[in-house]
């Protein structure tokens, strides 16, 4: 039975709570927040029997704990990391490992000093639409991929830290979406060229709308359009995906529907299109990568968003950023 701490108990704990007191191997043994008021209101809305924390240092000298859940901001992921590998526990973290990637890299050199495991939570992997889309790809069916594209445009009002972020789109959010775009295409950015902006209607103090274009590793390119501040025409969180192949074009809506068409036409001259089944998952989201965790940690392995590949994602954000700001093509 593995003993957890949860340090940040903001409204995304409950995303760390729920799918861990389904699990019948870990038990809650502390809730961490400097707001300890949070930590209490947390306890009691679970029904938990556990002890409450305004430290994290605190907690793990007062528990004997496996493993820590870091669901803090992304200003406090290096503390919140360090402490819990050097106290001894094993760290399952919210994305982005954080908010620079100096602090990123130490964070894998903490882990590796410790011999302790820090896994990334990429939760936008662990979807039907997505894994299908990877499969249908990996088939061969339409060969080699020359472009993939993705368009994300939502109006989330979190209030909080997001709206005084800096970059609270490419920062926060657009990790998701560069992740994603490693997995479907197994491989790492090489170049990055960025414009971000603030839409005169937004109401977030940093840059909220974005276009990238990054070369990636293997000759494909990656084009990104997002809008965290969108008027209108929302998509879904995954974003809406058109990846363009030698054999023809693959889109996924995000959702449910994924479509291939090589451009065969029909005895009256329309597009045949075809549809790629989803998968079915018994666990989605949180969820399934909470249980990648501990099924790698049971296995001595490492899941898909450990912290040592992981690192190639975020680099993706901290390299988007520095082309913003100065206007020039970044190389990784």
């Amino acid at each position: 039975m593995y003993k957890v701490i949860i340090a940040g108990c903001g409204g995304m704990s409950n995303a760390w709570i729920n799918p861990s007191l389904r699990r019948t191997d870990c038990g809650i043994a502390a809730l961490v927040d400097p707001l300890i008021d949070r930590a209490e209101a947390r306890k009691i809305e679970h029904s938990l029997s556990c002890n409450t924390y305004a430290s994290l240092a605190e907690a793990c000298a007062g528990e004997d704990a496996d493993i820590v859940y870091d669901v803090t901001p992304p200003e406090y992921h290096y503390s919140t990391v360090t402490t819990a590998l050097k106290a001894g526990c094993h760290v399952f973290g919210e994305k982005p490992m954080s908010d620079n990637i100096e602090n990123a890299r130490k964070m894998i050199e903490c882990a590796n000093e410790s011999k302790k495991e820090y896994f990334i939570m990429q939760n936008y992997r662990y979807n039907p639409g997505i894994i299908a889309l990877k499969n249908f790809l990996k088939s061969g069916r339409l060969g080699a991929i020359g472009q993939i594209s993705a368009n994300f445009q939502l109006n989330p009002h979190f209030g909080g830290f997001r709206d005084e972020m800096d970059n609270p789109l490419i920062l926060d959010m657009s990790i998701h979406t560069f992740d994603a775009a490693r997995y479907l295409l197994g491989a790492d950015a090489k170049t990055v060229f960025c414009h971000e902006f603030n839409p005169y209607w937004s109401w977030y103090r940093g840059d909220a709308a974005a276009v990238c274009i990054f070369e990636m590793g293997g000759g494909a390119v990656f084009d990104y359009r997002g809008c965290w501040c969108a008027s209108g025409k929302l998509t879904p969180w995954n974003s809406e995906w058109r990846i363009a192949c030698e054999g023809g074009v693959v889109c996924w809506d995000g959702g449910d529907k994924i479509i291939w068409d090589s451009g065969e036409k029909d005895a009256d001259g329309s597009t045949v299109e075809h549809i790629v089944p989803t998968v079915h998952m018994d666990r989605v989201s949180h969820d399934a990568c909470i249980a990648d965790f501990y099924g790698a940690l049971d296995k001595g392995a490492r899941p898909q968003t450990d912290c040592r590949d992981n690192i190639n994602s975020i680099s993706m954000v901290y390299k988007a950023i520095e082309s913003a700001r100065t206007k020039s093509i970044v190389k990784f």
